[in-house]
């Protein structure tokens, strides 16, 4: 029996939910960089004052979320009580600590009350630049990436640590945005602090341990309740990523169900590489958590407890396991891709099924202009998504990132800030899967940029050589492309790329698989397909079977439905 009055478990829940909504507000309203402004790439939560993860904000990557409650693990180990004060503010970005990348910086701040340590405030962002070579898989070493900061107090209360500042400043090619946004994140952690001590007040609590112990109870018991609901037993899938330079990466997992507990071996997939694809287990148990999650309890409350039912293995020195000094910088390439791999695993056991594979890596591309003679050297990180698998009873989604949620710029924020310009943005037809239930649709870019100066970019892609399966007999959706777009020639991917002042650069986003057999479409949603130009008239008569002649001007840039017919179709499945 609970010792807590269950009414107040259910009122500091919602508060503490509302509050890090405020501290996410507070961090995207002061941040600098588009990066966290625009594309959200953060997390924000509470913690008790044992580290143990309480609560989360609406937004947030669960890279970043998941990675951050087993990082707090390490900061609370290193920074016990008894070496903390009010006013401290700590920093780090080591991989294998936190979030697996050194671009992703996490501020954590302890709370004290009457002079005890009661919770911790934290968020994670994905630094504009935090050095070395510029974001991609080319580094052979971690060594190589940038600047990696242990646990270090970044403020006290006597002020800040400006010998770091002045450290971090000179290691990055973007000192303001970069500090700009460390300072948004201690700020608003504060944020936080300030709601907290007035909920803390108003409930005539000295501190949140005992609530927050029901909160993470309750998380643990109804994804133990999920894990009950699927047939006991091991199921297994695999699946394949771009790699590096042709060296495909190999993913394999089997999932052991056991009751109300479920074990995640990763055992079978590739050894760790020697460019920076590499995942480390913090990363690794990130998506893995949330992926059981997603599967089979998506409405349960994201905390610590939700992570208790769920036991991760993956051996030591794999890609998904890597030992220092492995290079990391794009491990969400492989990391983006477990998702999907455990709705393969765990498709048969799932009543109602699970979606099929997605784009699922999120697509990076770093853009730079630094020439002797640039007038405004720029270092701009830019996001973009394919489409999403189809559902078991829905269509995938467009353009939109899973399993992360980080959101693309608009088109006005980047030209305003560089020298760049988007010529195209657009959905791209054909790109998902054919099925029953249609794969969403990637994405058609094409960039260049003002001025007579050289620039360069990183992109940092995967699904070209590997696009995603479909599910129950739909097909695959379509690999992305990056290409030079005057000469359509291929692009290195991964590694920085040296282009001309009048060079083009054309992304094709790759799209999502389909679920069920393409002939069991109804002829109207395919027409509708048509007519909204998300399948072709091709396509149409070629995957689904269905004869669609457009009957209006061949000129006209506006084509209503009136001006499409069915003129035949097979028999429907």
């Amino acid at each position: 029996m609970s010792r807590v009055d269950p009414v107040l478990v259910g009122l500091v829940a919602n508060r503490l939910h509302s509050l890090l909504d405020e501290q996410q507000a507070a961090l995207v309203h002061t941040a600098f960089s588009p990066v966290v402004r625009e594309s959200l790439d953060l997390a924000c939560a509470v913690f008790n004052s044992a580290g143990e993860m309480v609560g989360q904000s609406s937004g947030g990557t669960p890279g970043h979320i998941n990675a951050m409650a087993t990082g707090m693990r390490h900061i609370v180990a290193e920074h016990p009580p008894e070496v903390l004060a009010d006013g401290d503010v700590l920093i780090t970005n080591d991989p294998w600590m936190t979030s697996g990348q050194i671009n992703d910086i996490t501020i954590a701040t302890p709370v004290f009350r009457g002079g005890a340590l009661v919770a911790w405030f934290a968020s994670c962002c994905h630094s504009p630049d935090i050095g070395g070579r510029i974001l991609s898989a080319a580094a052979t070493e971690v060594f190589e990436e940038g600047l990696r900061l242990p646990i270090l107090k970044l403020r006290t209360a006597e002020g800040p640590n400006r010998t770091l500042e002045r450290l971090i400043r000179a290691n990055v090619r973007t000192p303001n945005e970069t500090m700009g946004d460390i300072y948004a994140q201690v700020s608003a952690n504060q944020v936080a602090i300030r709601s907290l001590d007035r909920m803390l007040d108003e409930f005539g609590l000295d501190g949140i341990d005992e609530v927050a112990a029901e909160i993470m109870l309750r998380s643990e018991q109804a994804l133990r309740a999920a894990l009950r609901e699927i047939p006991d037993g091991r199921y297994s899938a695999s699946m394949d990523s771009d790699g590096f330079d042709g060296d495909a990466i190999h993913l394999a997992v089997e999932v052991t169900v056991d009751g109300d507990a479920v074990r995640v071996d990763y055992a079978g997939s590739s050894p760790q590489s020697p460019h920076g694809v590499n995942v480390v287990l913090n990363y690794t148990r990130a998506y893995t958590s949330f992926a059981i999650k997603a599967a089979l309890a998506p409405e349960v409350p994201h905390n610590a407890g939700s992570f208790r039912p769920v036991e991760v293995v993956a051996p030591r020195g794999s890609v998904l396991n890597c030992v220092e000094p492995a290079p990391v910088a794009s491990r969400h390439l492989v990391g983006h891709f477990l998702p999907s791999l455990l709705f393969e695993a765990l498709r048969p056991a799932v009543t109602g099924g699970l979606p099929a594979v997605s784009a699922d890596a999120l697509w990076m591309t770093v853009w730079r202009g630094a020439g002797i003679d640039e007038p405004q050297p720029f270092t701009l990180t830019v996001f973009g998504a394919g489409g999403t698998g189809a559902r078991p009873d829905k269509d995938g989604l467009n353009t939109t990132g899973f399993p992360t949620g980080v959101r693309a710029a608009p088109t006005e924020v980047l030209e305003t800030l560089t020298p760049l310009v988007q010529w195209r943005r657009e959905l791209r037809p054909d790109s998902g899967g054919a099925g029953r239930f249609r794969g969403g649709l990637g994405q058609s870019v094409e960039v260049s940029r003002h001025g007579p100066h050289g620039w360069t970019v990183n992109a940092n892609i995967d699904r070209v050589d590997f696009p995603a399966v479909g599910a129950e007999s739909g097909s695959s959706g379509a690999p992305g492309e990056f290409v030079d777009a005057s000469t359509d020639r291929e692009l290195p991917r991964k590694q920085l790329v040296r282009l001309g002042a009048d060079s083009r650069v054309r992304l094709r986003f790759p799209g999502g698989g389909g679920y069920g057999h393409p002939e069991a479409r109804p002829v109207d949603r395919v027409l509708d397909d048509v007519v909204n130009g998300y399948v072709s008239i091709d396509a149409a008569r070629e995957l689904y079977g269905v004869e669609i002649e457009y009957t209006g001007d061949p000129d006209a840039l506006v084509r209503p439905p009136d001006s499409y017919r069915v003129r035949s179709s097979t028999p429907r499945r």
